[in-house]
């Protein structure tokens, strides 16, 4: 049994794919830049005591890790999910 879904069935699928691969980039270029500019700002503030920005930063640091890896493995966990539809 073939299960596999019909993109061909919404209109302008294509257009929605095309949108949601353009935010899906921004949403991974804005956290790997935030990853570097917490990186920075932790330093930064680590080596002049100021630990409340460097408690700060590295909070950031984490959200913004997270939400890279959470939007990159989105596109993995998807292709994995059809994959499976079409073997069931």
């Amino acid at each position: 049994m073939d299960v596999f879904p019909d993109f061909s069935g919404v209109g302008g699928a294509s257009d929605l794919r095309a949108i949601v691969g353009a935010l899906l980039m921004f949403v991974l270029i804005i956290a790997v830049l935030m990853v570097i500019v917490c990186a920075i700002v932790w330093a930064i503030a680590s080596a002049n005591g100021n630990y409340h920005a460097a408690t700060r930063a590295r909070s950031g640091l984490w959200v913004a890790l997270g939400a890279a890896v959470l939007a990159g493995a989105a596109v993995a966990w998807l292709n994995f999910l059809l994959d499976i539809g079409t073997h069931l």
